[in-house]
């Protein structure tokens, strides 16, 4: 299996609820390294797993909906404990709309997959994997 990984960045705020978050109940900031992954089994005709460059736009373009956002108060985030494994797959499934509607090129036809991997810190991340 061939991947491409491209990696950018988003601050929010969010809170959650339920005793099981202790502190993290309130009002608080997150920055997240985002790390997208794309998988495919075989190398396309120019030997690319898809346009590197794309990949970076897109995934930048994702990112920005979310950018600079208090989560707590985003309509399509009502009533939604926003974790990191939950921003994951929202993440995922955005660069899906876009593989699927052509926006990362002709090189991502071949895509088998997207993983996508939020580092909360050196030492912890959360992710979630999803076929195409």
């Amino acid at each position: 299996m061939f991947t491409v990984t491209v990696r950018d960045h988003i601050m929010v705020a969010h809170s959650f609820r339920g005793a099981v978050f202790g502190p993290a109940q309130r009002l608080h900031g997150a920055t997240f390294v985002v790390d997208a992954t794309f998988r495919r089994a075989e190398l396309d005709q120019d030997n690319l797993v898809l346009d590197i460059g794309l990949a970076t736009q897109q995934l930048g373009q994702v990112l920005a909906e979310l950018n600079y956002r208090n989560l707590d108060e985003e309509p399509d985030f009502a009533g939604v404990n926003t974790s990191t494994e939950f921003l994951a797959k929202v993440i995922a499934d955005r660069l899906a709309t876009r593989v699927h509607a052509g926006q990362l090129g002709e090189h991502a036809g071949g895509l088998s997959g997207i993983s996508v991997t939020l580092h909360e810190s050196h030492t912890a991340s959360a992710g979630y994997q999803r076929e195409l």
